[in-house]
Formats: C-alpha cells, sequence, structure tokens
C-alpha cells in the first residue's frame, strides 16, 4: 500500500494539518541552502505535536555525519533523508542509527538501485534532479528500472499523483512544491487533495 509524505514542514500548525489530512511521514529540510529549512527546536516541537505514529524524517545535503546524527537526535527524527554525491561507507554510517532514504536522480536509479537493494536499512528515494523544483518526472521511462519498495518524489500534486502510483507502484509517494502557499507554507486544500487523490489511486490499483 503506497504511503504519503509530505516534505518541506516548517511549524507545528503544518505539521499538525498533514497529520490529521492523512499523512504517513512529515518531512524537515536542515540542509542550509533550502527555502524551507527548519530549526531542530521548530522540528521537534513539530514532532511532538503528530505523535509516534507519524514517521518523521530529516532531510540533508552533503552535511557532515556528526552533523547528520545530531540534529536528527535534537529534533527527534524517525528517519534520515539523504541528499548529494555521498558515499556508501557515509550513508551506512548514518543507517547504523537511522533508516535510511538514499536519494537517486532518474539517470543514476538503474545503477543505485544494484547498489542499495537489499542493503539493510536503506531505502531508495527517486527524485527530480532539482528536488523542489516541481517537475514531475517520466513515470513511464522509469518503470523498468524502478525497484519494489523505493520511495517517489519529484513534481508530485493531487492532479498527478494517482497516475504515478498507478504507473511505479512506490512505497511511499512524497510532494512538497505542489501543495505550498509559498516555499514553506502549506496550501491546506492541496495537502488534502493530495493525500485523497494518493488514497483514491490505491483503491484503484488495489481492489478489495
Amino acid at each position: 500500500m503506497t504511503r504519503v509524505k509530505i516534505c518541506g514542514t516548517t511549524s507545528v500548525h503544518d505539521a499538525v494539518l498533514s497529520a490529521e489530512a492523512g499523512a504517513d511521514a512529515l518531512g524537515f529540510i536542515f540542509a542550509p541552502v533550502s527555502k524551507r529549512l527548519v530549526t531542530p527546536q521548530v522540528a521537534r516541537e513539530a514532532s511532538l505535536s503528530v505523535g509516534p505514529a507519524v514517521a518523521r524524517v530529516g532531510v540533508f545535503l552533503n552535511q557532515g555525519l556528526d552533523e547528520v546524527l545530531r540534529t536528527a537526535e535534537a529534533a527527534r527524527m524517525s528517519a534520515v533523508q539523504l541528499h548529494g554525491p555521498l558515499s556508501r561507507l557515509y550513508v551506512e554510517g548514518v543507517a547504523a542509527y537511522y533508516p535510511v532514504l538514499r536519494v537517486v536522480r532518474p539517470a543514476d536509479l538503474a545503477v543505485e538501485a544494484g547498489v542499495w537493494t537489499g542493503v539493510s536499512g536503506v531505502t531508495l528515494m527517486l527524485d527530480a534532479p532539482e528536488p523542489g523544483g516541481g517537475v514531475p518526472l517520466d513515470w513511464e521511462a522509469l518503470r523498468p528500472h524502478f525497484p519494489p519498495g523505493a520511495w517517489l518524489a519529484g513534481g508530485l500534486g493531487p492532479a498527478n499523483v494517482a497516475q504515478a502510483i498507478r504507473v511505479l507502484r512506490p512505497a511511499v509517494v512524497d510532494a512538497v512544491s505542489r501543495l505550498e502557499v509559498t516555499p514553506g507554507v502549506k496550501d491546506p486544500a492541496a495537502v488534502r487533495a493530495f493525500v485523497r487523490a494518493a488514497h483514491s489511486a490505491e483503491l484503484e490499483s488495489y481492489p478489495q
């Protein structure tokens, strides 16, 4: 069953909004270059506001191992999402403490799927070359290389998430830019519509 992650959470209000809409996971971006940067203190408050049933994913880009682990602990994250050209040793170092989402680009999917499939504590997440840019991927072209259990991001929104699920059957769909009023501020109607659309696709794809 495909689950839903709402990324770019920057406030307690938006964390509660997403959780009440039915999100299974929230993403908190700690990469300094992001327009959706959140402090560990705010992320911790948001994490505590939604309870343990909702996964809290810390998003990092080319940051030191100690910084990642320290921030994830302070913010009460339950998993870590890693972007950037990172070594296997680094990724496995994080995976020793947290479940890891290893983010890959479409051009690298086939190779990275071979590297990480079956590695304990590491799950692949396919994202656009420019994460958060709102540009959808070519799901049909990627279908032969998309591994079971992988997560999917990249230009997803209420209007296209059902089709993405039907084509690739990802474990989790992840959205941010198409669910916002401005970067870092969620559009409540779009968040609810995204969750509804993903759940509707579940009903169509997995008839009871």
